[in-house]
């Protein structure tokens, strides 16, 4: 285990410099060295997608996830519409079609279950259930549906966690996803939990959990080490392994082909890569510069997603405060691009989210707070850079 974690130190260190290496003040250094050319994605936003019904607006959009069909489906916030609006609300669910056109709409509290306070995760899984998870301070539980909003089950009850050792709720959940091959749910919890916890996907039976670097996870409260002012921005960054639990929002968890699990330390920057037992891989940090308040709350990793080709070549990863997506050789977490930048123009970001691809390689996007929108940016083939 040591050796794996002096790796991947070294590993995340050279990605952290890599990735700081594309700050404006160090461009010029960067530029002047010879690079080979490479191949990278290249996308180009479509402003068209979707088309809500005029009849609704939208609330903060919090997630997507995309269908077998290239179906995507939206989840929204009804609640954060701004108070003139109230009666226009779009109902939490959203499906559209690969063109964005609207299909359906449901969601919302009913008979048998407990609706989230605040939605925040959505994920249509490989058997075409949908699963939503919450942020709210009560939302210890996940919620099943079929595609057209029949109940199915609840993992979990409403305010009724016990922290991370918890193994029958969770505490304001992210993010889900179900692994085909072992029928697996794995949860990033997330906000009021600092770990990967993991149920049978058809009874919600738990199987097994762990923290940041596969430890166990804690209830302790973490302490960030004050840094001066002045060693903040633009010279300074963190340095070293970073801590030893995830620093919440554990905010998405996803499966590669290749049984890999990639989970979004939003709080800590950075993306953490473990065997589907929890055994840790590797780390990668994502713009670790980006420091409160100079840098929105100074948060990045808020989701992954990963290309649409067999060997999932590319790992896509939103940074929420910069407001850009990194594109990183999957199998060794290496920056090859970025795009994006702050602003609620067609292809700019205003709090991303959460993201997902579809099977042609399309990239979808959420915001949340004023963003209140989703966005589609069409795979437009490779190009050498």
């Amino acid at each position: 285990m040591k050796r794996i974690i002096a790796v991947s130190v070294i590993l995340a260190a050279f990605v952290a410099v890599a990735i700081v290496a594309g700050r404006d003040e160090l461009a010029k250094t960067a530029a002047a060295q010879p690079q080979p050319a490479r191949e990278v994605p290249k996308f180009q936003v479509d402003p068209s997608w979707p088309k809500l019904p005029a009849k609704w607006v939208w609330g903060q959009v919090s997630s997507v996830s995309v269908d077998e069909r290239d179906h995507a489906w939206i989840l929204q916030r009804p609640s954060s519409v701004r108070t003139d609006q109230k009666g226009m609300a779009a109902p939490p669910v959203l499906e559209f079609d690969a063109a964005g056109n609207f299909v359906q709409g449901w969601g919302g509290p009913g008979e048998g279950y407990d609706w989230v306070e605040i939605e925040h995760g959505i994920y249509v899984d490989p058997k075409g259930f949908v699963w939503i998870g919450g942020n709210g301070k009560t939302d210890h539980h996940l919620l099943k549906f079929t595609r057209a909003g029949k109940f199915v089950m609840q993992i979990g009850k409403k305010g009724e966690s016990k922290g991370n050792s918890d193994t029958s709720n969770v505490n304001m959940a992210a993010d889900t996803f179900v692994h085909a091959k072992t029928n697996e749910l794995f949860v990033a919890d997330g906000y009021g939990n600092k770990r990967i916890v993991v149920f049978d996907a058809d009874t919600g039976a738990f199987k097994r959990m762990w923290g940041a670097f596969g430890k166990e996870p804690s209830d302790a409260k973490m302490v960030k080490p004050k840094v001066p002012e002045a060693s903040r921005i633009p010279a300074m960054y963190e340095t070293g392994p970073g801590p030893d639990q995830f620093n919440p929002p554990v905010h998405a968890a996803r499966v590669s082909n290749d049984d890999l699990v990639y989970v979004s330390d939003r709080g800590g920057k950075r993306v953490q890569v473990f065997t589907l037992e929890g055994k840790f891989v590797a780390q990668a940090f994502i713009d670790r510069w980006c420091e409160a308040p100079h840098c929105g709350n100074g948060q990045t990793v808020a989701s992954t997603a990963f290309s649409h080709d067999p060997e999932q070549r590319f790992l896509y990863v939103a940074s929420r405060s910069p407001a850009r997506i990194w594109v990183l050789d999957r199998k060794t977490l290496q920056p090859l691009d970025s795009f994006g930048r702050p602003g609620v123009a067609p292809g700019e970001f205003y709090i991303l989210h959460h993201m997902n691809t579809d099977s042609k390689g399309n990239l979808y996007t959420t915001e949340v707070q004023d963003g209140k929108r989703a966005q589609k940016f069409v795979f437009m083939g490779l190009e050498k850079k």
